[in-house]
């Protein structure tokens, strides 16, 4: 979810999942899946950033590995080095 300020100054929380375009005309236009045309204060850069912000904020743990450290493999497994069935 992103905030974002309607034309008329009224704030707005937006699923930006739905969005599935943006345009500057030079209003910002956000036109939603549906069909749905919601027109904002913020610039489309402004927009994509927040967007990208939730988006890290969400999936920053997903990222990490659950038993710890990465596990590195050593010189034996990097490309080239690799013989039949692993031997």
């Amino acid at each position: 979810m992103i905030r974002l300020t309607r034309i008329n100054h009224a704030p707005l929380v937006l699923n930006s999942d739905l969005i599935s375009h943006i345009e500057e005309t030079p209003d910002t236009v956000i036109t939603l899946a549906d069909g749905q045309v919601i027109r904002v204060r913020e610039t489309a850069d402004e927009i994509i950033e927040r967007i990208c912000a939730f988006r890290r904020e969400v999936f920053r743990d997903s990222l990490r590995c659950p038993m710890g450290p990465r596990l590195e493999l050593g010189p034996r497994w990097e490309i080239g080095n690799v013989t039949p069935h692993g031997r």
